[in-house]
C-alpha cells in the first residue's frame, strides 16, 4: 500500500540523550514551509507527544476529532495516533515528543494511571485543561532549558529525566478530579485484557460474545466492565475500534474500499460499506474524498 499520510518517525537532535526532544511550537510554525510533511496535514506519530499550549486559541486533530485548544491545555498524543496542527499567528507551547523505548525506560518512575492513559489513548479524552493554581509549566520551562541551554553534561539526561516524571505525575494529579478517572483497578485490568483479545482479533470476530468468552466471562459481566471503565457496551466499543482502524487505513494508504474490506475481515465489500456507512453516515470512499478536502 502506498502511504498518502507519513508515519513520522522520532528524530533526536541531543547527542547527550536519546528517546526525547522537546521543541517550541513557534518553532515548527516557523518552519513548517522546510518539511517534507506539512505538520498543519494529518500524519500518523511513530512516538508519543504531550503537547502544552501557552498562549493562543486553536484545534489539534488526534485521530480525525477536532479538540479546541488554549492557554494552559495539554494534549496527548500516542505513538499510532493521527495528528495535526492548526496554527494561530498567537499561538505559543511546547511539545514534548518520546519514543516507545524512552518510555518503557521511565515506567517505573511514572504513575501506573499515567502509564496506562499513555499507553492506552482509548480510554480517555486527549485533552487536559489545567488550572491555574498549578505550576505545571514552571516544569515544562525548565525541562526546556535543561534540555537546551543548559552547558553541563554532567547529570543531565537524569535532570532531564527527572523533570518528564515530575511533569506527567502534575498532569495526572489535575486529571484525577475528573469524572473519567478510573479507581477500579480489577475492571480496569479486565477491559485492558478485553482490548489486547480485540487488537488481536477483531479481524477474524468483531462479535462481544466471543471475547465474553475468550476472556471467560459472561455477556452481561463483559458489558458492566466496559461500561464502568468507558461509558459504552463491549459492542459500542469493538465498532468504534473497528471504524478507527479502517478510517486509519483509508486515509493512510491507496488501497481500496474493496481491498480494506477483506483486509478488515469482511468476507463482502458490501457487508464492509454497509457496516462503515451505519456508524459514520459515509461510504468508506465519501470519507476518504471528505476527509482529503481538509
Amino acid at each position: 500500500m502506498k502511504r498518502e499520510i507519513p508515519n513520522l518517525l522520532f528524530k533526536s537532535k541531543s547527542p547527550e540523550i536519546s528517546g526525547i526532544e522537546i521543541i517550541r511550537l513557534e518553532k515548527i510554525k516557523e518552519e513548517k514551509e522546510s518539511f517534507t510533511h506539512s505538520p498543519e496535514k494529518a500524519h500518523q506519530l511513530e512516538f508519543y507527544q504531550l503537547a502544552f499550549y501557552t498562549d493562543g486559541a486553536s484545534e489539534q486533530l488526534i485521530d480525525f476529532v477536532w479538540h479546541k485548544v488554549e492557554k494552559n491545555t495539554v494534549i496527548y498524543v500516542s505513538k499510532g495516533q493521527v495528528n495535526a496542527f492548526k496554527f494561530n499567528e498567537d499561538l505559543k507551547g511546547y511539545l514534548i515528543l518520546f519514543t516507545e523505548d524512552y518510555l518503557k525506560e521511565q515506567l517505573t518512575k511514572i504513575p501506573k494511571n499515567t502509564a496506562i492513559r499513555l499507553l492506552t489513548p482509548q480510554l480517555f479524552s486527549p485533552k487536559v485543561q489545567v488550572v491555574q493554581t498549578s505550576n505545571l509549566s514552571a516544569y515544562v520551562e525548565l525541562i526546556f532549558e535543561e534540555f537546551y541551554k543548559s552547558t553541563e553534561s554532567f547529570n543531565k539526561k537524569y535532570i532531564v529525566n527527572s523533570l518528564f516524571s515530575i511533569i506527567f505525575s502534575k498532569v495526572e494529579e489535575i486529571k484525577k478530579n475528573e469524572t473519567d478517572y478510573i479507581k477500579d483497578s480489577e475492571k480496569l485490568t479486565l477491559f485492558l485484557k478485553f482490548q489486547t483479545k480485540l487488537k488481536k482479533m477483531f479481524m477474524s470476530n468483531k462479535n462481544a460474545d466471543f471475547y465474553a468468552q475468550e476472556l471467560g466471562l459472561t455477556y452481561k459481566h463483559l458489558n458492566v466492565v466496559v461500561k464502568e471503565v468507558i461509558n459504552k457496551t463491549a459492542k459500542q466499543y469493538i465498532d468504534e475500534f473497528v471504524i478507527l482502524e479502517a478510517k486509519r487505513n483509508l486515509v493512510n494508504s491507496t488501497i481500496k474500499s474493496t481491498e480494506l474490506a477483506y483486509l478488515m475481515g469482511f468476507e463482502e465489500p458490501t457487508n464492509f460499506v454497509k457496516y462503515f456507512k451505519k456508524r459514520t453516515g459515509l461510504t468508506p470512499n465519501d470519507f476518504k474524498k471528505e476527509y482529503n478536502k481538509v
